[in-house]
């Protein structure tokens, strides 16, 4: 018999592309979103309860209608920009949305807990592959407000049995090979969907921002995870959460391919794979932004038999093409 498993965020970029991965894993995913910055029409593979996370009430229930075995957590504000301009919305939207959805879990003895976080709870740490044991240091309220959530999760499994795995991972690029779902912001503020849009005549030119980086090209390098491998690591973490009812606490899990390409690379393979010219205009840096960042994944491979096999630029880009033909929701 199917079992239910509540997805914050699953109308978003990443939560549907989860929910997918959910429903052919065996589960239903129970889409809990308040569509402020997720798609009605990307809630494909499970009922959809919509409601905003500090409404406690209205999350009480949806445990109890559904009685969920498991919750993936993925609803967040996440521009840095926007939170370094607005901490308290942060603090308020992340971290108090997370202590009502902790706290209603628990209440209902949903105990296992799958947490997407980000590696920028790590903050400043140019050239240095991100492991599970690297200092956090964040430097604005969105790294702030996910590690926070963390120490959370810890408390919470000391002291009611929760059993949490988290994920912490820079880019997410791609989109689900079929098409069905995709990356859709507004605005749009991810790399690979803006040289996108500038290919297809939707914006006049992507700006690079920064040309004078220390790097072989002169712009930022970043590592860039396929969306569907990234979920898979989110599948893989729920079940092995499931098969150790004896533990508690929050297992750490960085998501990444430990090596990263810069800019201009991400450009060139766009060319490539769009067999179209990217037109381009060059900007001065922004501030907060690293030469290099790249996050590893070897715990998540010994101990959850993880693999990123779709992450390679043609893969993540020649995905992402044949969604955005597709128009994106509300625009096809």
């Amino acid at each position: 018999m199917p079992q239910n498993v509540l997805v914050t965020g699953g109308a978003g970029y990443i939560g549907s592309h989860a929910c997918k991965a959910l429903a052919a894993a065996g589960y239903v995913p129970v889409t809990y979103d308040n569509l402020s910055t997720g798609w009605r029409e990307a809630v494909k593979y499970g009922p959809l309860e919509e409601g905003d996370l500090m409404d406690r009430a209205h999350l009480d229930a949806v445990f109890a209608r559904h009685q969920p075995v498991a919750v993936m957590h993925f609803a967040a504000l996440s521009q840095v920009g926007e939170a370094m301009r607005e901490p308290g919305k942060y603090w308020r939207g992340n971290v108090g949305a997370s202590l009502s959805l902790i706290e209603a879990a628990v209440a209902a003895g949903c105990l296992d807990f799958v947490f997407s976080s980000t590696c920028a709870t790590y903050g400043d740490h140019d050239g240095v592959v991100l492991d599970e044991q690297t200092p956090q240091t964040p430097l604005n309220a969105y790294g702030a407000s996910k590690r926070a959530i963390e120490d959370m999760l810890k408390d919470f499994g000391a002291s009611d049995g929760l059993r949490s795995v988290v994920f912490r991972y820079f880019n997410v690029a791609g989109a689900d090979p079929e098409a069905e779902v995709g990356e859709f912001h507004d605005p749009e503020t991810h790399l690979i969907p803006l040289i996108l849009d500038a290919v297809d005549g939707k914006r006049p030119a992507l700006t690079i921002h920064g040309t004078d980086y220390p790097t072989p090209d002169g712009t930022c390098i970043r590592d860039y995870v396929h969306v569907m491998d990234l979920v898979e690591a989110h599948v893989l973490g729920l079940e092995w959460l499931r098969g150790r009812e004896s533990a508690r606490g929050a297992e750490v899990f960085c998501l990444g391919t430990g090596s990263g390409f810069s800019v201009r690379e991400v450009i060139d393979q766009a060319k490539l794979a769009t067999n179209r010219p990217v037109p381009v205009t060059e900007g001065p840096r922004r501030e907060g932004d690293a030469v290099q960042l790249v996050s590893g994944s070897k715990r998540a491979g010994e101990v959850l038999g993880w693999q990123a096999k779709r992450s390679t630029l043609p893969q993540m880009i020649g995905d992402a093409w044949r969604w955005h033909q597709t128009g994106g929701y509300g625009r096809a």
